[in-house]
């Protein structure tokens, strides 16, 4: 008896139960097209906005879920960079920021071009640029040679540990590689978001590198994605969803992965994760019209440019709470000119304390807070 996918015969003919799932594919593709003429109509400069903190949060979750914590004014000064977007208080990006970022950015503004081992081999090179993942040197730009032991994914303590699933051996990779390739770009009648979902599981299931399999597999999504939109632009975070269902997403991934190869439940979650994706995009565009919002009531109050630093990034996601020590510190200032700033933008109705407690005083934007009030 076959204990993974990838040992049954008739491995890779996947099958489904279609109509397991065609109402939520309905749902999912008609989300998607609402979504998108929300954003044509908000102008051009708002969606350049949008997208730069969707792909913001894709490459900073896609590597959370990995467990790789990424600097967020890194990620987003990279991004704006090859966007061209002025966002003020740009950072110097490190190395391998540099490297996920340009990986994200080729698999959605490239998504028409054809995906073949020499661009995987690239992403893989971007994601590793020093040749190693953490402090263990790995084989770059190819695939793995299982040299050390038979690819698999375990977890628990040494001695202990749980195989959740095994990878088909490196002997067959030029093999089984060139038949996902194959499929990627041969026209198959399916819809371009249920070949996204099989394109997300065939891929993790060889497991074809020695490291960065998750962050190549929800890149090839994305671009799965952005096909099935015929964009370059997305205004949703598939990966900021699978972080938020991030223990679903394992088990639904190792229940598939030991199943057989009817796939129903696996596009079943997927569709219904891209669902949820799209309606939390609402939180990303509300914020952009809100900043926008912003910047034009204030545009005739006079700000230091460390101010207008801080502000930007309070509109981000990840900044947490603002206090006098942060600001000098990301401001390369003393605390008593952090004060001075926040007391100014306090008199100016634009920062207001925050009601969070916490052992220092922080602060927050007023008028994020206190919609109503003018």
């Amino acid at each position: 008896m076959s204990k993974y996918i990838h040992q049954i015969k008739d491995w890779p003919q996947y099958n489904w139960k279609i109509e397991s799932f065609l109402p939520l594919l309905t749902e999912v593709r008609n989300k998607q097209g609402i979504l998108t003429g929300k954003m044509d109509a908000i102008g051009f400069n708002l969606q350049n906005e949008a997208y730069l903190e969707t792909l913001s949060q894709d490459v900073i979750k896609s590597s959370e879920i990995e467990g790789e914590i990424l600097d967020t004014q890194q990620v987003r000064s990279s991004i704006a960079r090859k966007l061209g977007i002025d966002i003020g208080g740009l950072v110097h990006s490190e190395r391998d920021v540099e490297g996920i970022v340009e990986m994200m950015m080729d698999a959605t503004q490239n998504y028409k071009s054809e995906l073949d081992a020499e661009r995987l081999y690239g992403w893989h090179s971007a994601l590793f640029p020093t040749g190693r993942s953490g402090m263990t040197k790995i084989i770059v730009g190819n695939w793995r040679d299982d040299s050390t032991g038979p690819m698999q994914v375990i977890s628990g303590p040494i001695g202990k540990e749980t195989v959740h699933f095994e990878a088909p051996s490196a002997t067959k990779l030029q093999d089984e590689m060139q038949q996902f390739l194959t499929w990627a770009k041969s026209p198959n009648g399916n819809d371009p978001v249920i070949n996204a979902a099989i394109s997300h599981l065939w891929f993790l299931t060889i497991h074809p590198f020695e490291d960065g399999n998750g962050r190549i597999a929800r890149a090839i999504t994305d671009m799965m994605l952005s096909r099935s939109e015929n964009k370059t632009q997305r205004f949703y975070s598939m990966s900021s969803q699978i972080k938020e269902q991030k223990n679903q997403y394992y088990e639904i991934l190792e229940s598939t992965q030991r199943g057989t190869l009817d796939i129903t439940a696996w596009l079943v979650w997927f569709l219904e994760c891209l669902r949820d994706a799209i309606d939390s995009s609402s939180t990303i565009v509300q914020k952009i019209i809100a900043k926008h919002k912003f910047w034009n009531e204030h545009k005739a109050i006079t700000l230091h440019k460390r101010q207008i630093k801080i502000i930007e990034l309070l509109f981000g996601d990840c900044f947490g709470n603002l206090t006098t020590s942060k600001w000098a510190k990301i401001n390369k200032c003393s605390q008593d000119t952090a004060l001075r700033d926040i007391q100014d933008l306090i008199e100016k109705n634009i920062l207001r304390k925050s009601t969070s407690g916490g052992r220092s005083t922080s602060y927050e934007l007023f008028k994020t807070i206190m919609p109503n009030e003018r």
